[in-house]
């Protein structure tokens, strides 16, 4: 039989590390203009426009620690009369260590984000669905494209 032990083992000091701290509704609102109008359910469905926005910045509590806000904001209209609004800013606060520098920015910005999607797309069919209307499944996000249609949009202005 052999014992391996690992106390105080080098490689596990070093090893890059992610930890979710925190995760919090930072804002949040619910438009519902025509509340007292009922949908019938034979109406057309409506027309959805969504918009996903993630910004990271560096947390106060130290070295290493990033707030990461991800802003999710659905408008639902319907023959050209806003049905609902909803918006929302969730917000994790997450500890990097041994991360390399060049890394951090995607980590931040793709990483971080799909942790907190399951949790701010479930607010916001919880939200829609409290509003009076079917719940409103937002499709996974590809956050990988979204990072880099940022860096285009940088590099263009």
């Amino acid at each position: 039989m052999t014992d391996i032990s690992h106390s105080g083992s080098d490689a596990t000091q070093e090893a890059p590390q992610l930890r979710v701290l925190a995760q919090v509704v930072k804002d949040l609102s619910f438009e519902n203009p025509d509340a007292n109008r009922m949908t019938p359910p034979d109406a057309a469905e409506p027309s959805i426009d969504l918009g996903i926005e993630v910004n990271a910045n560096s947390h106060g509590a130290g070295d290493g620690f990033f707030e990461v806000d991800l802003t999710l904001k659905a408008r639902a209209t319907r023959d050209s009369e806003v049905m609902f609004i909803a918006e929302l800013v969730y917000s994790g606060l997450f500890q990097l260590k041994n991360i390399p520098a060049e890394e951090m920015e995607p980590i931040l910005l793709v990483d971080c984000p799909r942790l907190l999607f399951p949790f701010a797309r479930r607010i916001i069919a919880d939200v829609t669905r409290e509003g009076g209307y079917p719940p409103l499944m937002i499709d996974p996000v590809d956050f990988v494209g979204l990072y880099r249609q940022q860096q285009r949009d940088r590099v263009d202005h």
